[in-house]
């Protein structure tokens, strides 16, 4: 073997020999120290990086719930109360509990109730829609129904119906992430308490005009004619001038209101049907004598009867 690669070969290992030891002395100096509680939230945490509680990912909201002395106003939504327990027991802190939540889309918009107006030829986007124009139909506050909300579920929970135009949010798929409210630029989707039973009232229209023109841009628009307000026993609904909201927390569900709303702007999800109570029909007084008579007349002739010996 030549000098010359003698040489190269001891070259090439002195360099890595060198290196080895600059980087190990480079670590040891800039060595940043990671709470090892921090790792074991994480793996607890469901790795949905959702950005739902308001951090950019699992490992981000992790050490914020390490780091954070009071983590009370702190929650994932997706893992809900069960992971939040487990949080408490590993970190030795105070965990508020929260109800669930579920998306809801406040507007009923379809294609049936909300003609179209103009037609838009250009990316299909409502980030873009929003911007360029007022979309397609009359109502400037309703859904664009482009899909970026279902565009940016990472969990399948919302998908569009080609019917109606609009969005559609499978309930038992929502992990209460809030991406779609981000990506809706209308604000038309809002995070609504889930019981048990998914039972829901709400107001499915956010048009601020006046009842006029909103009537006329869409069929089942709210008018604000403060007639659910007037019914309800709880004082849930909030008037605006010329919009209704229900308050999720005062309402008990009653119905009340969705029975005199005149447009039927106000939606409710779940509910069994209402059972029609049947009149009663009253029967002849003088039928019911003669049923009387006769029953008394059955009785007489039992109680004539001879007793026979056994």
């Amino acid at each position: 073997m030549s000098d010359s690669v003698l040489y190269s070969v001891f070259l090439l290992v002195s360099l890595g020999i060198i290196a080895a030891i600059v980087l190990y002395v480079v670590s040891k100096k800039f060595y940043v120290y990671e709470d090892p509680l921090i790792g074991e939230v994480d793996d607890i945490l469901p790795a949905a990086n959702c950005g739902g509680c308001g951090s950019p990912g699992c490992k981000a909201f992790a050490e914020k719930l390490v780091n954070t002395e009071d983590i009370s106003e702190l929650f994932c939504p997706v893992g809900g109360n069960d992971v939040m327990k487990q949080v408490s027991a590993i970190l030795g802190k105070e965990v508020a509990e929260q109800d669930p939540t579920v998306a809801v889309l406040l507007c009923q918009g379809a294609c049936e109730v909300r003609p179209k107006t103009t037609l838009y030829q250009g990316p299909r986007t409502c980030a873009i829609s929003a911007m360029v124009y007022g979309g397609e139909t009359d109502c400037q506050y309703g859904c664009l129904g482009d899909g970026d909300c279902v565009a940016v579920c990472d969990f399948d929970a919302m998908c569009m119906d080609e019917n109606t135009g609009l969005p559609v949010i499978i309930t038992d798929k929502c992990t209460s992430c809030g991406a779609c409210v981000k990506a809706c630029p209308r604000d038309i989707i809002e995070m609504r308490p889930r019981n048990k039973r998914d039972l829901k009232i709400f107001v499915g229209c956010l048009n601020q005009d006046k009842a006029g023109i909103a009537k006329k841009a869409c069929d089942v628009a709210c008018i604000g004619c403060s007639k659910c307000e007037d019914i309800c026993p709880k004082d849930a609904v909030i008037m605006t001038d010329t919009l209704a909201y229900i308050d999720p927390i005062a309402c008990t569900l009653c119905r009340k209101c969705v029975e005199v709303c005149p447009t039927h702007s106000i939606i409710e999800t779940n509910f069994p049907p209402k059972k029609v109570k049947k009149p009663k029909e009253d029967k002849p007084k003088v039928e019911k004598q003669a049923i009387k008579k006769v029953t008394v007349a059955n009785t007489n002739v039992e109680s004539e009867k001879p007793k026979t010996d056994a």
